[in-house]
């Protein structure tokens, strides 16, 4: 995986305000993969998407619930957790296809589990926890 932006992020802010920016350069049917250990800023990265997408509601992780739906932006936001889930039938049953064609933004927390199943112009953004409660984010 060629990753070509690399940025340092200091606080969850500063995280939100990357994903912002970010979210500003994606088009209908983008796919995000959101790659990192528990804590490193997934959720974080997603409320800044949905900042940058101009979605009102208030974003929460979908840990146990696995979707949440986000409209009313720019364009619509699906973030799913994955995190949960242990078999690849379980994607079939929380309909995973049928928001990727939606045309909206899918941002996908635990996407590395099921690798095979990701479009293959989906973009990674791996988020690793540094020293000091910084982030490193590249995608």
């Amino acid at each position: 995986m060629i990753l070509s932006n690399v940025l340092i992020s200091r606080s969850p802010d500063q995280t939100r305000v990357v994903a912002a920016d970010f979210a500003r350069t994606l088009i209908a049917g983008s796919v995000v993969k959101l790659l990192g250990d528990l804590g490193s800023g997934k959720t974080e990265f997603v409320k800044g998407l949905a900042t940058g997408l101009n979605c009102q509601n208030a974003v929460t992780s979908p840990t146990f619930t696995l979707v949440h739906e986000y409209r009313g932006g720019r364009l619509p936001l699906f973030h799913m957790d994955l995190y949960r889930l242990n078999h690849e039938a379980e994607l079939d049953e929380i309909g995973f296809e049928d928001y990727l064609r939606v045309g909206g933004i899918c941002a996908i927390e635990w996407a590395d589990k099921f690798a095979d199943r990701m479009p293959r112009d989906s973009v990674a953004v791996v988020l690793t926890i540094l020293e000091n409660n910084t982030r490193r984010i590249a995608w």
